[in-house]
């Protein structure tokens, strides 16, 4: 087995490997670290990526085995990100240059990169102004995302929140009205969606977390009329952007 690896997912293994990628100065989206390891070179690859705020995530060696079958990791893996983030101030700079209503889409712990491809590639279809993860319990821009997003990634900019709930407050005090996905609320159809909006979706399976439901000035849902009681969460931002978007089309330049 080689001591540095880099499989077509854009994931790097081995101490070197890692260490080189980092301090290279690519485009690394997260640090997988085993839990319980220490020593020799994993002190300046922590070090490396505290300076550069990459996101390091503790994880038990069979996940790293996972991410890279076969490969001997050593303990350490870096995952390249597939695009550069987007700051969130430029998103809403851009946004109000423009003469229609900013439409941005937050999600609340998308962890399937493909959903998160998904829904980058139905933000650019719409023409929305950005999409808006958190740095954790989400997916990031990895090369399984780019490859669903199906070349969106290269239009579509996505900005990274240290802090969902945070980032809703400041995009409230710059007059966006958020609407939070919610079952057993207002109809999705009876929403205003032509005033400068952010479409917030939840995480598969939990929904929306408390505290940015709280943060939401509505709560929209799209009626279910068969036995189960939810969407797809690419699927539900689909319908809703495409709500958006007819809402607007009629008032505004598309």
């Amino acid at each position: 087995m080689k001591n540095g690896f880099e499989n077509e997912e854009g994931i790097v293994c081995g101490r070197n490997s890692v260490l080189e990628a980092v301090t290279s100065g690519r485009n690394i989206d997260c640090l997988y670290l085993q839990k319980g390891l220490s020593g020799g070179s994993l002190g300046a690859i922590i070090k490396e990526c505290r300076e550069r705020h990459i996101l390091i995530k503790e994880t038990a060696r069979e996940k790293l085995d996972s991410l890279v079958p076969g490969e001997n990791h050593q303990g350490v893996a870096a995952v390249a990100a597939a695009a550069e983030y987007a700051e969130l101030e430029e998103l809403v700079t851009q946004a109000k240059s423009k003469e229609r209503p900013p439409l941005f889409i937050a999600l609340d712990g998308i962890e399937d990169p493909h959903n998160l491809g998904a829904i980058i590639r139905t933000a650019e279809a719409v023409s929305a102004d950005g999409v808006i993860i958190p740095k954790r319990r989400s997916a990031g821009l990895t090369a399984a995302v780019a490859k669903s997003a199906c070349g969106a990634l290269e239009h579509m900019p996505v900005a990274r929140v240290p802090n969902m709930t945070a980032a809703l407050e400041t995009l409230k005090k710059q007059g966006l009205w958020i609407f939070g996905a919610q079952l057993g609320e207002t109809d999705w159809n009876q929403a205003d969606f032509t005033v400068p909006a952010v479409l917030v979706i939840g995480g598969e399976g939990g929904g929306l977390s408390r505290l940015v439901k709280e943060s939401c000035d509505f709560l929209v849902t799209i009626p279910m009329f068969g036995k189960i009681n939810s969407l797809n969460a690419s699927v539900a931002c689909g319908i809703l952007l495409y709500e958006a978007v007819r809402q607007r089309m009629s008032r505004f330049v598309w």
